[in-house]
């Protein structure tokens, strides 16, 4: 085994241990937008907005409830901190139920995770390609002007701006190929599709995160394509892969699908 496969397995084993953690991609049973106040099927409590427009929730629970935040047994309301806080809140709901709060726009939602889920529970692992060092590939990076945006479709149909930092340029067999990179940060995401989806990989697509090279050059290494986190739970509401990122050719590299301990497709 070469270096660069060892290295694989590696990040390939990570990847399958990750997905089950007690707040990995598999324990997730719920996401539910929080734009009134409301119950949330499965948990305690009685959520809503927050009243000064922060990231994060109100929730009005008792002690017979048994929620904790941040280690404290909820009597009463209390202001829950959401992403972007100096000490986002830990949830515990009970032994195996945790909960987190997410952020879209000026929308805060709860998740609700289980660490024995029924996709946990017949969880058997990632099927993915060997590595094949063919699939490595030297692109060349084409930043785009500070503050370019586009529209990215997400599973559920509606979409998004996100900021497009650059695009990214190769050949493969004759096709020119130019993927757009979404990010804010160092890693950017590539979000695509390949003439494998739906026959031998998850319909919906891959994704890959790249860091452009000094020299002006992006290292696509295919073989680290993972699966989205929509692979795992329903409950996440992926990005679809843009017209330009669906390529016309099969790309043989990375995670195909989630399976169980009898190698069936865990989701389609």
């Amino acid at each position: 085994m070469t270096e660069a496969s060892e290295r694989f397995a590696s990040f390939h084993a990570r990847r399958e241990a990750q997905a089950k953690e007690p707040m990995g991609s598999l324990a997730l049973i719920l996401t539910q937008w929080i734009d009134a106040p409301q119950e949330v099927w499965g948990v305690a409590g009685r959520w809503a907005p927050r009243g000064d427009d922060k990231p994060g929730l109100e929730l009005t629970a008792t002690a017979a409830d048994g929620i904790q935040v941040n280690g404290r047994l909820v009597d009463g309301t209390i202001l829950i901190d959401g992403p972007g806080a100096t000490d986002p809140a830990t949830i515990i709901f009970s032994d195996t139920l945790r909960g987190s709060i997410i952020r879209e726009g000026n929308l805060s939602g709860l998740r609700v995770w289980d660490e024995q889920s029924e996709w946990i529970q017949n969880y058997g692992g990632i099927d993915a390609y060997d590595y094949d060092p063919a699939w490595v590939i030297t692109a060349q990076w084409k930043p785009n002007p500070v503050g370019t945006t586009a529209q990215v479709a997400k599973k559920s149909g509606e979409a998004k701006d996100e900021v497009i930092p650059g695009e990214i340029a190769f050949t493969h067999k004759g096709h020119d190929v130019s993927l757009i990179t979404i990010g804010t940060g160092r890693a950017l995401q590539i979000v695509f599709a390949d003439e494998t989806n739906d026959s031998e990989t998850y319909s919906v697509g891959r994704f890959l995160f790249v860091v452009p090279n000094p020299d002006g050059t992006v290292t696509l290494d295919f073989n680290l394509a993972v699966l989205p986190p929509c692979a795992f739970s329903y409950n996440f509401n992926c990005p679809i892969p843009p017209k330009q990122n669906r390529l016309p050719f099969p790309i043989r590299a990375g995670e195909k699908n989630a399976v169980t301990a009898t190698g069936e497709l865990l989701h389609h």
